[in-house]
């Protein structure tokens, strides 16, 4: 079983990791959904909000918009990092989980970079 994290807001992908105010977290197995949890952040920080997905053995966030600095943070807690989601954050986990998220594979994402999508 692995977990997967989505910057959340209202159903919807949060556009910037360090303000998110909450994470959907998804437990996944065998590219199944087999539940989601939603977390508050408790605000802000991209510290506290490495060690919310971490406190929750996360493995993958997907989410909008992240700076370098937050990608890093991340990256050296063992959390893969796929950026450039918008929408439904239950939709953007299924396209994940079936090979067709379409992320950005940059080292940056923002709302003003090229990597948004749709």
């Amino acid at each position: 079983m692995e977990k997967v994290a989505v910057t959340y807001e209202n159903g919807e992908v949060f556009q910037h990791f360090g303000h998110s105010p909450q994470f959907k977290i998804y437990k996944v197995e065998n590219n199944k959904i087999l539940s989601s949890e939603i977390v508050e952040t408790g605000g802000s920080g991209h510290g506290e909000l490495v060690d919310v997905l971490t406190s929750h053995d996360t493995k993958i966030l997907i989410c909008g918009g992240i700076g370098g600095g937050a990608k890093n943070m991340l990256s050296e807690a063992g959390i893969m990092v796929y950026a450039g989601a918008n929408g439904s954050a239950d939709s953007q986990v299924e396209a994940f989980l079936a090979g067709k998220f379409d992320f950005c594979r940059e080292a940056t994402c923002n709302k003003d970079s090229h990597c948004r999508h749709h």
